[in-house]
């Protein structure tokens, strides 16, 4: 897409955080934005009146609700031009006292969640000629957080989906992973949280801005970029 103007763009866990921000951000440059939540109903009709969309909801670990929220997209729009990923469910968990729902409730939304989703845009983006896919993994993909172990995994696991998918649906629709290191939102930040913010080489927490731009850029950048994996964390993986 040179341009999201009038383009179709489905954003999952719309409601808060960084979804919000990416909602609003595609909005603002044109785009057609429908607007995912699972619980968050209130926060999510206030994304949607702001960005002017429509609002849809789906549990992302049920793939049959998955498939109906694409159903449902199809018949308010036609069509579907991009999709980005970026439900999800973040909980610690020491790992020798985590559980199997523990990594169930991870992995269900996190990565299974993201698979059928992308599945079932692909298969609606193909109707219209292609369009592009932002999944939103972790710098936790990236990097081991010994107290978060089944949210790292699914978020590595986010990234070689990105991959996988970018040789699998080329040349029609392209496929690339944004990974996000400290993103802060003005809550309380917990100890462990500061002292990364503090040994960020660019000194300072990101925001849902810097996400959003991220995102927007690679829907709206050349085609020819896919299976890419672009950290936004300030130079924190390097460490």
């Amino acid at each position: 897409m040179e341009s999201l103007r009038d383009q179709v763009v489905v954003v999952t866990g719309a409601a808060k955080r960084i979804g919000r921000s990416v909602a609003l951000e595609l909005a603002r440059h044109g785009a057609q934005v429908a607007v995912h939540y699972r619980s968050s109903a209130t926060e999510a009709e206030s994304t949607a009146q702001q960005c002017g969309g429509r609002l849809f909801r789906a549990d992302l670990a049920d793939v049959c609700q998955i498939r109906r929220l694409f159903d449902e997209i199809r018949e308010s729009y036609g069509r579907l031009d991009g999709l980005v990923n970026n439900a999800a469910v973040f909980r610690a968990a020491d790992p020798l006292e985590a559980t199997e729902c523990d990594w169930d409730a991870t992995h269900e939304v996190n990565l299974k969640g993201t698979f059928f989703c992308c599945q079932s845009a692909a298969r609606l983006m193909l109707r219209s000629g292609g369009g592009r896919i932002i999944n939103i993994s972790s710098l936790g993909g990236l990097r081991p957080w010994s107290r978060h172990v089944p949210y790292c995994v699914s978020k590595a696991g986010v990234l070689m989906l990105t991959q996988a998918l970018a040789k699998a649906l080329a040349p029609d629709i392209s496929v690339n992973a944004v990974a996000p290191g400290v993103i802060h939102f003005g809550d309380d930040m917990p100890d462990e949280i500061a002292h990364l913010v503090r040994i960020t080489p660019m000194r300072r927490h990101g925001t849902g801005a810097d996400v959003a731009a991220t995102v927007r850029m690679l829907l709206e950048g050349p085609s020819f970029v896919t299976g890419q994996i672009l950290a936004i964390d300030g130079g924190l993986g390097l460490k």
